[in-house]
């Protein structure tokens, strides 16, 4: 088995400003290698306010899947905010390996950057 059913990213933050063609975002990057599909829940949380949850996603049978946080809504159509910073915990229904990248176009020079989550046992 490679992968596990729960990660965690401690730091999240989108810019509310972005500058040329590229918007500012961040993304849950996904790859499921089992044989099935991974039903995906993810839960931000805040410094000063209340957990977000209900994020739902999918990743398919051996393939990978970008979640980008700024098209992300929740059931109640809730968007995850821009200008506060934020955890991630992110539940998959089969192991799955997590990556979190950041792309602040906020600046004419840009700054990407990406880490792998950290995996609960």
């Amino acid at each position: 088995m490679i992968g596990k059913r729960t990660w965690i990213i401690p730091d999240g933050f989108m810019q509310p400003k972005s500058t040329g063609n590229q918007i500012s975002h961040e993304a849950v990057c996904v790859l499921n290698l089992t044989d099935q599909l991974a039903e995906i829940q993810l839960t931000f949380y805040f410094e000063e306010r209340e957990p977000m949850e209900r994020f739902f996603s999918e990743c398919g049978s051996e393939r990978t899947h970008h979640i980008r946080l700024d098209k992300l809504t929740d059931q109640q159509g809730k968007e995850v905010p821009r200008d506060v910073p934020y955890a991630i915990k992110v539940d998959s229904t089969v192991p799955i390996i997590v990556q979190h990248s950041r792309l602040d176009t906020s600046q004419e020079a840009l700054a990407l950057f990406t880490t792998m989550g950290f995996p609960i046992e």
